[in-house]
């Protein structure tokens, strides 16, 4: 049976009401984490209020 393992990753948001990223920042850590054999299965964001994402979550898996 395969076996996986798992990754989350958070990534805080700037702006006044939030939502807004280094989209380079963000590309390189995304790489990074493919290039060590992970592979991205989800990306959402977390509400703070009004509609204004507080954070962006990242989860990769990888076969063990």
């Amino acid at each position: 049976m395969e076996q996986w393992e798992y990754k989350t990753i958070k990534f805080a948001t700037g702006g006044f009401w939030g939502g807004k990223v280094d989209q380079n920042e963000f590309e390189d850590r995304l790489n990074l984490h493919g290039q060590e054999g992970w592979e991205l299965i989800s990306c959402f964001d977390t509400s703070q209020a009004q509609g204004a994402s507080k954070d962006i979550i990242v989860v990769f898996k990888r076969k063990k």
